[in-house]
C-alpha cells in the first residue's frame, strides 16, 4: 500500500474512531491493537482493550452526550503518529451543557500512534472539567 494511501486510510480510521465515541459504539475496540495504550487526564496511563472498556464506562457515567466536529478535525502527521485537534460539545450526565464558551472552550488534542491500520496508542489532551465545575482551580487561574 502506498504511503499516501495509508495516510488517508489512517485519517479515515480516526474519523471513524470519533463517530464510534459519539455514538458509544463498541466496535471502537476493533480499531485498536490488543495492547493499545491510553492516556487521559485524571484516568492515567493504561494498556489493553479491557482498560479501554473501563475508560468508556467511566466516561459514559460522567457524560450524557458527547459530539465531535469530525469534519473540522485538523491533522498533523509524522511517520506512524497523527496529531488531531478539534472541537467537542455535549452534556454532562445531569444535563448540564458544555462547553460554556467562557472558561471551557470545547477544544481537544489527541495523539494517535498506529501499527499498520490499527491504533497502537491514543493520548487524549483535554481538560476533563468539561462544564467548568472546578471552581477552586478556575478562581486560582483567573
Amino acid at each position: 500500500m502506498k504511503e499516501i494511501d495509508l495516510s488517508a486510510r489512517r485519517r479515515e480510521i480516526i474519523r471513524q474512531y470519533f463517530r464510534y465515541v459519539d455514538t458509544g459504539d463498541s466496535r471502537i475496540l476493533d480499531l485498536y491493537t490488543d495492547d493499545v495504550e491510553l492516556l487521559f487526564p485524571k484516568f492515567g496511563r493504561t494498556r489493553g482493550k479491557d482498560a479501554m472498556r473501563t475508560f468508556g464506562a467511566r466516561m459514559s457515567a460522567i457524560l450524557g452526550r458527547l459530539e465531535h466536529d469530525i469534519e473540522g478535525l485538523a491533522f498533523v502527521e509524522a511517520g506512524n503518529t497523527i496529531v488531531v485537534e478539534g472541537r467537542e460539545w455535549g452534556e454532562m450526565a445531569d444535563g448540564t451543557p458544555f462547553p460554556d464558551g467562557e472558561i471551557s472552550q470545547g477544544l481537544f488534542c489527541n495523539v494517535f500512534e498506529f501499527e499498520g491500520e490499527l491504533i497502537k496508542a491514543v493520548r487524549i489532551y483535554v481538560d476533563p472539567d468539561f462544564n467548568s465545575a472546578d471552581q477552586s482551580r478556575i478562581s486560582a487561574l483567573r
